[in-house]
């Protein structure tokens, strides 16, 4: 095995057996509730692995097989972490081994800076909100569509699944790790009390939208929201916002999934705002 740099602080544990308490994160990997709840996440397979080492999140552990310890060993740095070592055969007796293969790690969710002070301190704002969305898959989509089209923040409405979800994390090929993150009690009171107030335009991506993006005014503070796979926007959301804008289809088309309709209405927005997207490529 491969010896780290001296300046490291990792520590290494050879596991058996899943029973140990400090293991329990990796075991209930059904039951987001008690991860939320701790403030921690999971991220699985080697690119969002070693994509959570390479940012600035707190990493508790990692479970992997040696053979994955020795490939990242390198990107461990000077964290203080453990490491639990444990054979393929016991990694394999967790949910989802085809897609963590053998290398998992456990994530502390950023406390991060209040809404408030976040437009306070930021000139130009381009936002994200989710309303009402349950499919973690979706949500994690639409984060890495953020982090490519430049958001500066995603806002996380009380009924919406929250982007550190285990697929949520996994779809969205860790970009969570690079983005603000606002869990809010109330959008509707969020946009009209918060972001209102401080100069930011609420978009609502809504399929019966009157109006499309190429009949807005450059835009240097604003925020996109997205709604329920199903049921859209809700109704007190809806009329929190400034503007409902819907896009342009053909054949008969009625709507996007709402993580493909992300892609589009982000790259409009983007092409909307001042701001140069070119330093968060």
């Amino acid at each position: 095995m491969e010896s780290l740099p001296y300046n490291t602080m990792i520590t290494t544990e050879p596991v058996t057996s899943l029973d140990k308490r400090e293991l329990s994160p990796y075991r209930t990997l059904r039951r987001p509730l008690e991860h939320f709840r701790d403030r921690i996440f999971v991220a699985e397979g080697e690119k969002v692995v070693r994509r959570l080492l390479n940012s600035d999140l707190e990493v508790v552990s990692i479970l992997c097989t040696n053979e994955w310890y020795d490939k990242i060993s390198r990107d461990l740095g000077r964290r203080n972490l453990i490491v639990y070592l444990g054979t393929k055969e016991l990694v394999e007796t967790i949910v989802g081994y085809n897609l963590h293969q053998g290398i998992m790690a456990i994530g502390k969710v950023p406390a991060g800076q209040p809404l408030d002070a976040f437009l306070t301190n930021n000139q130009n704002i381009f936002l994200a909100a989710l309303d009402g969305l349950v499919n973690a898959e979706n949500v994690g989509v639409i984060v890495r569509n953020c982090a490519a089209f430049g958001i500066d923040g995603i806002l996380v409405g009380e009924t919406s699944s929250s982007p550190y979800l285990r697929r949520a994390v996994r779809n969205s090929m860790g970009a969570v790790f690079t983005l603000p993150v606002f869990h809010v009690d109330n959008l509707a009171d969020t946009i009209t009390g918060l972001l209102r107030p401080h100069g930011v335009f609420t978009i609502a991506a809504h399929p019966e939208g009157r109006r499309q993006f190429q009949d807005l005014k450059p835009l240097h503070r604003a925020c996109v929201v997205f709604g329920n796979e199903g049921a859209g926007i809700s109704e007190q959301v809806l009329n929190a916002c400034d503007e409902q804008v819907g896009i342009h289809m053909k054949h008969g088309t009625d709507s996007l999934n709402v993580a493909s309709a992300s892609a589009v209405f982000l790259h409009e927005l983007a092409r909307l705002t001042s701001i140069d997207q070119t330093h968060k490529s």
